[in-house]
C-alpha cells in the first residue's frame, strides 16, 4: 500500500477546489494560495509554521488560511496524517457573505491559523465530502453556505496586510518588478536596483510583507502559471519549459512540493479526457488514489 496518496476535485464553474490526502513522506514546501484554505484533519497530526508562529493540527482542527498565507507543512510523525482541504476564491466568499448579509460585506481575516471548534469541523467535512461525493449542486451550495459562515464567526476582522510604510514600498516595488518578469532570470542586483535598496534590504523587507524569499514567490507564480496552462490542456512536457522550469520532471518536483498533487493529477482533476489528450505521464509522482 502507498504511504502517501492524494485525490483532487475542481468545480467547472466556480473557484472551488477539494483535496484529500494522507501523507506519510511528504514535506510541503513553503507556498500560499490564492484562495481561502481551510482544512479538517481526520487523523493524526500535521505540523507547519504560519504567520511566524509554529503549530499543530491534531484530529478534528481545523486549519484556515487567508489567500496568499505563506505557510509549510509536514507529518509531525512517522505514522502521517490524513485531511480534508477545501479551497474557496475570494470573490466566492465575498458573494456568500454579501448574500447572507443582504449587503456587501468585508472579506474575513483568520488571525489563529488553527481554530479548534467541532462544529466547524463537522460543517468543513460535510461539505468537502459533498464536492468529492458528487451530491447535487442545491446540496453544495447549502454546504458552502453554512461552512462559509461558521467559519467567519471566527474571523478576527476584515482581510488586509499589516505592513510598516518603510518595507511595504520596499517589498512591493520588488514585488511588481518579480510579477512583470517572473519568467525571466532576473537576479537580487536587479531587485535592488529597482527599488534603490541593498541585496539583503531587498530580501528582509520581502520576507517582512509576503512571508517567504523572492525566489520562493517567483517559483510560485511560475506554478500558478502551470496551472493555467494545464487547464488548457497542454502538454506537460511544454509547459515546463514555458513556465521557466528545465525540465518535465522539474516541474513535477516542485508543483507536488506546493500542491500535494502531481500535474497529471491535477489535470485528472479538472477534466479526465485531458488524460487522453496529453498522454505524457508524471515523474516523481505522489501516489494517487
Amino acid at each position: 500500500m502507498p504511504l502517501d496518496w492524494s485525490t483532487y476535485w475542481h468545480s467547472a464553474d466556480r473557484p472551488l477546489e477539494a483535496m484529500h490526502a494522507h501523507f506519510e513522506r511528504h514535506v510541503y514546501h513553503r507556498h500560499s494560495h490564492e484562495s481561502y484554505s481551510f482544512g479538517v484533519t481526520e487523523s493524526g497530526a500535521q505540523s507547519f509554521t504560519c504567520r511566524g508562529g509554529a503549530y499543530t493540527s491534531a484530529a478534528g482542527m481545523v486549519m484556515a488560511f487567508n489567500p496568499d498565507d505563506p505557510h509549510d507543512g509536514h507529518a509531525t510523525d512517522e505514522l502521517g496524517f490524513t485531511y480534508r482541504m477545501v479551497h474557496i476564491g475570494p470573490d466566492l466568499v465575498g458573494d456568500v457573505l454579501a448574500d447572507r448579509a443582504g449587503r456587501p460585506a468585508g472579506l474575513p481575516l483568520f488571525t489563529d491559523p488553527v481554530i479548534e471548534d467541532p462544529r466547524i469541523a463537522r460543517n468543513l467535512h460535510s461539505l468537502h465530502a459533498a464536492l468529492l461525493g458528487g451530491a447535487p449542486a442545491l446540496r453544495r451550495d447549502e454546504l458552502l453556505i453554512a461552512t462559509v459562515a461558521t467559519l467567519t464567526d471566527h474571523a478576527a476582522g476584515t482581510l488586509s496586510w499589516p505592513r510598516t510604510p518603510g518595507t511595504a514600498r520596499v517589498a512591493d516595488q520588488a514585488r511588481r518588478l518579480i510579477h512583470d518578469t517572473y519568467l525571466e532570470d532576473i537576479t537580487a542586483d536587479d531587485l535592488a536596483a529597482a527599488t534603490g535598496r541593498t541585496r539583503y534590504a531587498v530580501y528582509r523587507a520581502f520576507r517582512a510583507a509576503y512571508g517567504m524569499a523572492p525566489s520562493d514567490y517567483q517559483r510560485q507564480l511560475r506554478l500558478r502559471a502551470a496551472r493555467r496552462l494545464i487547464a488548457r490542456g497542454r502538454p506537460l512536457s511544454e509547459i515546463a519549459v514555458r513556465t521557466g522550469f528545465a525540465d518535465q520532471a522539474h516541474l513535477t518536483r516542485w508543483f507536488s512540493r506546493y500542491y500535494g498533487i502531481t500535474p497529471g493529477g491535477y489535470r485528472l482533476a479538472l477534466a479526465p479526457d485531458l488524460a487522453e489528450i496529453n498522454p505524457d505521464t508524471d515523474s516523481d509522482q505522489v501516489e494517487q488514489r
